[in-house]
C-alpha cells in the first residue's frame, strides 16, 4: 500500500510536471497556430496575386475601345474614353522613356 507521505509526494511530482509541461505545451500549440495563420496569409496573397494577374493580361490584350465599350458607356462617351486612355498610355510610356533614358 501507499502510504500518505508517499500520495503527497506522487500528488507533488504530478503537479511539479504538469506545471513544467504545460508552458512548454502551450507555446508549442501557440507556434504551430501562428505556422498555420501564416501560411493561409500567404496561400491567400498568392491567390490575390494570381487573379490580379489574370485581369492585368486580360486588360493588357484588350484594346482601347474594347475596354471602354466594357464599361458600358454610351457612344459620344465611349470616344471620350478611347481619347482618354490614348492619352494616358502615352503619357505613361513617355515617363518610362525618361526613366530608361
Amino acid at each position: 500500500m501507499i502510504g500518505i507521505l508517499d500520495a503527497a509526494k506522487l500528488a507533488g511530482a504530478a503537479l511539479l510536471g504538469a506545471a513544467l509541461v504545460t508552458p512548454i505545451a502551450h507555446h508549442l500549440g501557440k507556434r504551430e497556430g501562428r505556422q498555420l495563420a501564416a501560411t493561409a496569409a500567404l496561400e491567400q496573397s498568392v491567390k490575390v496575386l494570381r487573379e490580379r494577374s489574370a485581369t492585368d493580361d486580360e486588360i493588357s490584350r484588350s484594346d482601347l475601345a474594347g475596354l471602354c465599350r466594357h464599361l458600358g458607356l454610351l457612344e459620344d462617351d465611349e470616344r471620350e474614353c478611347v481619347r482618354r486612355l490614348a492619352e494616358a498610355d502615352a503619357d505613361a510610356r513617355k515617363r518610362s522613356q525618361d526613366n530608361d533614358g
